[in-house]
Parts: C-alpha cells; sequence; structure tokens
C-alpha cells in the first residue's frame, strides 16, 4: 500500500497506537461530557454569553479533532507496510483542497461573528444609568475599592497624596470626598443591580480577574478603564490578579461579597465607613 498499489496490512505497532489515539479520544469525550473539571459557577448575567460561545467552539474544534484522529488511526492500523515497498507521492486534489478551505473558512467566519457579538455586547454597550459605581486600584499587591458616600459622588484623588495609609491619595479636604468610604481587598455589590467598575493601577499591569462573573479586565497604568456586570448570585467570590505583577504575584488575591439585597449592601457601606 505505501506504494499506491498493494492493500496495505495490519501491524502490531500500527494497531497499538491506533488503540491509544482511540483511548485519548474516549478520555477526552468524557471529559467534555461529564464535566469534572469545569468552569467555576456561573454568577453573572452576561456570563451565560460567554459560555455559550466556548462550548460553540469546543464542539466545532472538538468534531474536527475526533475526525482527524479516529481518520489518522484508522489509516495508522489499516495499512501498514511490508518492508519491501517504496513510499508514493501524488501532488494534491484541487477539488478536496477546495472543499476543505471554504468550509474551514465559513466555520471560522460564523465563529468569529459569534464572538464579536458578545465582545460588542459587554464592551460597546453602555452601563445602566442604575448602576452601582466602583472605582478600582491595583497596586503591588493588593486591589483598593473607592465607593462614593451618601452624596454619589467621587472625592477628588491625587498621586502625590498617597501615603501609608491613604493608597489611592484621596483628597480628604474635598467636600466630595468626606463620605467616601475605601476599601482594601473587600469588595461588596448588590445582587440583581448592575456593577460598572473603574479600573487603574498605581505601577504595573494587573488584571482584574473574576472567574464566576467571566470578568476579565487588565488595569493599566496612566489609563481608566471601565467594565461592567451584573451579579445573578448572592455569595462571596474570588477576586485575583490575573497577571504576573511581581515576586509577590500569588498574594494579590481579594473577595467580592455579592449581598442578598440592596439594604444589605447599604447597610455594609453605612458600616464600612465609619
Amino acid at each position: 500500500m505505501a506504494d499506491g498499489s498493494g492493500p496495505g496490512r495490519m501491524t502490531l505497532s500500527g494497531v497499538v497506537l491506533a488503540g491509544l489515539i482511540l483511548i485519548l479520544i474516549v478520555a477526552l469525550l468524557y471529559l467534555f461530557i461529564a464535566q469534572p473539571y469545569w468552569f467555576p459557577t456561573l454568577a453573572s448575567e452576561h456570563g451565560g454569553r460567554i459560555d455559550s460561545l466556548f462550548m460553540a467552539v469546543l464542539v466545532v474544534s472538538g468534531i474536527a479533532f475526533v475526525l482527524v484522529q479516529g481518520a489518522l488511526g484508522f489509516f495508522i492500523a489499516r495499512y501498514g507496510e511490508n518492508g519491501g515497498e517504496r513510499a508514493a507521492y501524488w501532488h494534491d486534489n484541487p477539488k478536496a483542497e477546495a472543499f476543505l478551505l471554504i468550509t474551514t473558512a465559513v466555520i471560522l467566519t460564523v465563529l468569529v461573528f459569534m464572538g464579536q457579538r458578545v465582545w460588542a455586547s459587554i464592551y460597546f454597550a453602555d452601563a445602566p444609568a442604575n448602576a452601582t459605581i466602583v472605582e478600582i486600584t491595583g497596586e503591588q499587591f493588593s486591589w483598593n475599592f473607592h465607593y462614593p458616600g451618601p452624596d454619589g459622588q467621587f472625592g477628588r484623588t491625587d498621586t502625590k497624596l498617597i501615603t501609608n495609609t491613604n493608597s489611592i491619595g484621596l483628597d480628604r479636604d474635598d467636600p466630595a470626598a468626606k463620605d467616601d468610604i475605601v476599601t482594601s481587598n473587600v469588595m461588596h455589590a448588590p445582587i440583581g443591580k448592575p456593577v460598572r467598575v473603574r479600573l487603574r493601577s498605581k505601577d504595573v499591569i494587573h488584571s482584574f480577574f473574576l472567574p464566576n462573573f467571566r470578568v476579565k479586565q487588565d488595569a493599566v497604568p496612566g489609563m481608566g478603564i471601565e467594565v461592567w456586570f451584573t451579579p445573578t448570585k448572592a455569595g462571596q467570590y474570588e477576586i485575583a490578579c490575573a497577571e504576573l505583577c511581581g515576586i509577590a504575584h500569588y498574594r494579590m488575591r481579594a473577595a467580592l461579597t455579592v449581598d442578598e439585597s440592596q439594604d444589605a449592601f447599604n447597610k455594609w457601606l453605612e458600616e464600612a465607613g465609619k
């Protein structure tokens, strides 16, 4: 068969390798169906669209993987060499190449447009007017959360005012800053209400990562970047830094508590402001 004219033959090495490929395919299918290692519990409104897109990409690439690896295993097992044949060479098959090229291009184009649609719904859509606004400043190696007080206005900040006890440089002489609330590594938000986050960094690039909310956005020095999400499940969730930001990067963890009601959130704000 190697010269294109013989029937080929079964070989032990070919059958063993084909068996290993089959085991790989079955194991991966099990991991995909049973999902023992999967995303953390979804807790945001827009996260469902991201998960659906991820699943679509995974299904398409999974089908291609099974077909290609299955064909590879079949040919390895079925068409072994007999030790005395020479390999044959054939140039191309224009029809087959055109079919594969067009099919691949169509599938990838559809996936790209699906991704663009989800991306636009998150980053190109304005946050609702009633969103809870939080200014977040990343630094080596903690997250600082800044809430406006009862007046609903953020006080002025200035990097020249940053000290060990004033991590974001809040100007307490500014009337709007007198009732502001600043916490370190502790964030709260009410359930069912959009949260509008304004991200900044004091030193290097950090990455604000909420796995349960499918939110990940870099915080870049000198830039203010906004992202928003709507919590759908009350509870406490991890905030991580997804950017290697220094020798103590592992310490840059915080907690987001989604309060079960607006009243519970307001009560926390009142206690944090004392």
